[in-house]
């Protein structure tokens, strides 16, 4: 799975993408985001209030309980206001 991290999200974490092997258990994007976290020091810290952490799965905003697969493209990024 490739996984891209925005904003403040890749400034902490220190990397734009990576490419994962998601365990079997891992089959909700809210799964994977507590997955994440065991990954690193870095990972835990940055993705530490996962409630303010936003998931995109193909370019398509989802919530924590859509389920994913391996072949997936999902992004995490802080929320975004405009004006």
């Amino acid at each position: 799975m490739k996984i891209l991290y925005f904003a403040w999200l890749r400034s902490k974490i220190g990397v734009p993408t990576e490419t994962v092997e998601l365990p079997a258990e891992v089959a909700t994007a809210g799964a994977l985001v507590e997955w994440l976290k065991t990954r690193s020091p870095r990972h835990a810290e940055a993705l530490a209030n996962s409630k303010v952490v936003k998931v995109a799965v193909n370019q398509e905003h989802v919530p924590y309980d859509h389920p994913i697969s391996s072949t997936d493209e999902v992004a995490l990024f802080p929320p975004v206001t405009g004006g």
